[in-house]
């Protein structure tokens, strides 16, 4: 018995290329304090081309580091950044550098703190504690609210119940 030929034995075989890892996802809160502190000065290094590159000096303030907020969607961005442009190009995303570039702009008004815009750093509002009885009040919500304890029905029900019936007419 004879093995059929198989045109593709005849090339030789690809060489093997290790995938590059993929950036992993940041939780600053579950990083321990000394990747924290590496994966700032990465974020920072960053940022520094980031307001460079795009002219955002006057947007993304020196203090950007000490508000959380801005800490958060700058992480995102950089995120998003290692992804499109040091990742692997996937199929349907052709336009991936475009697309993160439209993401920046969008994000440019949430990096804004008119408060620091002077030079001068200011100390985001503090938190204002929950009113007393405010868990109870919750726990009340989610028990008896209508919002919480009425039966399930979709808002498109009647239309999708007609194209139901519509597929499902006879012929």
């Amino acid at each position: 018995m004879t093995i059929p030929l198989n045109p593709a034995d005849l090339w030789p075989a690809p060489p093997t290329t290790a995938r590059q890892p993929e950036p992993h996802r940041w939780v600053w809160a579950a990083m321990d304090p000394a990747e924290r502190r590496i994966r700032m000065r990465e974020l920072a290094t960053w940022v520094d081309w980031l307001r460079t590159t795009f002219e955002l000096h006057n947007t993304v303030t020196h203090c950007w580091y000490r508000h959380s907020a801005v800490v958060e969607h700058l992480t995102a961005l950089y995120a998003g950044w290692t992804r499109t442009y040091a990742g692997d190009e996937a199929p349907g995303r052709e336009l991936a550098e475009a697309d993160w570039i439209n993401t920046l702009h969008a994000l440019v008004p949430r990096l804004q703190l008119p408060a620091c815009a002077t030079g001068t750093h200011q100390e985001p509002p503090p938190r204002i504690p929950p009113p007393q009885g405010a868990d109870k009040a919750f726990d009340r919500y989610l028990k008896l609210s209508d919002a919480m304890t009425a039966p399930p029905a979709h808002p498109a029900a009647a239309e999708l119940a007609r194209r139901e019936a519509e597929l499902n007419a006879p012929l």
